[in-house]
């Protein structure tokens, strides 16, 4: 060994006059990394309280808890519930920020909390919006205050970036026909997803549930894309069935509120419910063989029910589970009411129809078609034969609009019902159709394919006017969109003046009036217009669809008298789904104002605790 120099603690001196590498705590601080993971920001305009936080929290450091100042919106997947923290439990792993689908949860690169109370430890996170007095700027902190209710402003850290999410932003798209194709034939436009498509889609979903508050009939969404996601469709259809006994249809048509609300469309898309909710109908080729679903013990009641659209198809098969017998009343040839006669086949082919309609008459659901009532059999018999009755008859009158020479015009729901039903209905090659709702966009996108097949390789055109501006139009989104790839042409805040004839007395044309505005300062519909400003649309035929309206004709007149309606012309019903006379339910499209399957299931669902009440009674 070496000889150790007597100098070498001499050397030391040197250190004397160099700066310290030391900090001198809590007088100066190392500032933390940009993506530090300290304390929790939650942006409350952004969370919705999925609760997706809590969810994943390894530790169970997360709960939701609810707060009264906020309001639940469950048609907008939002919650009164945001996440409380524990630190006593936190490990800042930052995980509930990779989750949180809306990005509103981040880490700041504050840490210093220290006090003697535990209870200190467990806080609601807001951000600075919401809670000014607890972060301070730079220049007024001190880290000998520094705490849960001292923290600094701005000092944002761990923060949620997309590319990192642990969830999937992107929807599997769902195949379809190209616009270029589809709108030359009626075939079923959605081709479908296969089972990897499936199971790729349903593993997108992270089981917040926000969507089965928004579903009007409250369906067990989760459960049931679960179970295709482990490649269980009879399991999954069953699930379906506790709530929607007509999949095949709704799996199609339905409006999707669930997706309106789901936690994934804030950043990427919404999870396909309606086309998974389709996938399993389609994959059980043959619901009486497979589906494990029985009525109960008969009870000796009968109900009737007029009406075999979505509410009385419901109502009908939740009534036979509860073992009552039940009788259907149809003026059509079969089973779907509105539906079957409405949309037309690319959208909801009749097969599908009859795929529900026939599962629920396998139950034992008598079916009596070619039947009207009020015709073929009168109302007071019905009341007199059954125990209960019940009104699905949906909204078949169609609206014309009045100008001059409007009856050359074409009533959409006639229109609808020939082609689909009925002898196809011979078009011109310049079609206008007038109204801007889904009925409207039924009736041109029919129209187009009706030219295509009528005019092969001629021009034809089909364009439609309505009151309400492109921010206003009723129909979704969807429906415009799609009618824009297949070349039909709008003239939005237009409103029809008069039908223009030739001197032979065919339509010419429509002269329109620009609107000025479509609703009141109380959001009541009382559209005005610039009687000055006006267009004309060259056509050759006109077709009218702005709205329609139930038909009580059946009724008699001292019955007719005892209906009472709401403020909005529906009929009312109590919390059973009971109209004011006595024994006489109702639901669908008469009752509420959605005007659409789902919600029409959720009043059968309704009426079906009312009526087994009522009869138990």
């Amino acid at each position: 060994m070496s000889e150790t120099s007597f100098l070498n603690p001499f050397k030391a001196i040197k250190y004397l006059f160099e700066k310290p590498k030391t900090l001198r705590y809590p007088f100066e601080l190392k500032e933390p990394a940009l993506r530090y993971r300290g304390f929790h920001l939650n942006d409350w305009d952004k969370c919705t309280g999925c609760g997706n936080c809590a969810d994943i929290c390894p530790n169970e450091a997360i709960e939701m808890v609810k707060i009264p100042e906020l309001e639940s919106k469950p048609e907008e997947g939002i919650k009164d519930e945001r996440p409380k923290l524990d630190y006593g439990r936190c490990c800042f792993c930052g995980l509930c920020v990779d989750i949180c689908p809306p990005g509103s949860l981040s880490l700041t690169r504050d840490y210093f909390h220290i006090h003697f109370d535990t209870d200190t430890f467990k806080f609601i996170p807001k951000d600075e919006k919401l809670d000014k007095e607890t972060f301070v700027p730079a220049e007024k902190y001190s880290v000998l205050k520094a705490s849960l209710s001292l923290r600094k402003r701005d000092y944002q850290g761990f923060s949620p970036e997309l590319k990192y999410a642990l969830f999937e932003p992107e929807r599997v798209e769902m195949p379809q026909v190209s616009p270029e194709k589809r709108k030359l034939s009626f075939i079923e436009q959605v081709i479908g997803y296969n089972k990897d498509e499936a199971k790729q889609e349903a593993g997108r979903c992270l089981e917040c549930k926000l969507c089965e508050e928004a579903c009007p009939a409250h369906l067990k969404i989760s459960e049931y894309i679960d179970a295709i996601y482990r490649d269980e469709p009879k399991e999954s259809l069953e699930k379906i069935y506790e709530d929607n006994p007509i999949p095949s249809i709704c799996g199609r048509i339905c409006m999707k509120h669930c997706e309106d609300a789901c936690s994934l469309r804030i950043r990427g898309d919404a999870l396909a419910i309606r086309w998974l909710k389709r996938y399993a109908a389609d994959q059980i080729k043959n619901f009486k063989e497979e589906l494990e679903i029985h009525p109960g013990e008969p009870t000796g009641k009968k109900v009737g029910i007029i009406g075999a659209g979505p509410s009385g198809l419901s109502l009908a098969y939740f009534l036979r589970l509860q073992g009552h017998k039940v009788v259907v009343y149809d003026e059509l040839p079969g089973g779907g009411g509105a539906i079957r006669t409405g949309p037309p086949t690319y959208r909801l082919p009749l097969e599908a129809i009859d795929k529900d309609v026939n599962y629920i008459e396998s139950l034992g659901v008598e079916f009596k078609f070619n039947t009207k009532v009020g015709g073929d059999i009168e109302f007071e018999k019905l009341l007199n034969d059954y125990d209960a009755v019940f009104i699905g008859i949906g909204t078949t009158i169609g609206f014309s609009t009045r100008v001059k020479n409007s009856e050359k015009c074409i009533l959409a729901l006639d229109f609808l019902k020939d082609n689909k039903i009925g002898e196809q209905r011979k078009v011109g090659k310049e079609v206008i159709v007038i109204g801007g709702g889904n009925v409207a966009m039924d009736v041109a996108r029919e129209t187009i394919r009706l030219q295509h097949i009528q005019y092969p390789d001629e021009k034809v055109i089909t364009k439609t006017v309505s009151l309400e501006d492109w921010d206003e139009l009723p129909a979704t989104e969807e429906e415009v969109e799609e009618a824009k790839e297949e070349d039909v042409q709008f003239n939005p805040a237009w409103g029809p003046k008069e039908v223009v004839l030739d001197e032979n007395g065919n339509i010419k044309g429509l002269l329109c009036k620009k609107v000025k505005s479509v609703f009141d300062e109380k959001g009541r519909f009382a559209p005005t217009f610039y009687e000055d400003k006006t267009k004309f649309l060259q056509g050759d035929m006109i077709i009218e669809a702005i709205g329609q309206r139930a038909d009580f004709s059946f009724l008699p007149d001292e019955l007719s008298d005892k209906l009472e309606f709401t403020e909005r012309k529906k009929v009312k019903v109590d919390e059973n789904g009971m109209t004011s006379i006595p024994k006489v339910f109702a639901g669908g499209d008469i009752v509420n104002i959605n005007l659409d399957a789902v919600t029409a299931i959720a009043d059968a669902k309704i009426a079906a605790q009312g009526i087994d009440k009522y009869l138990k009674k």
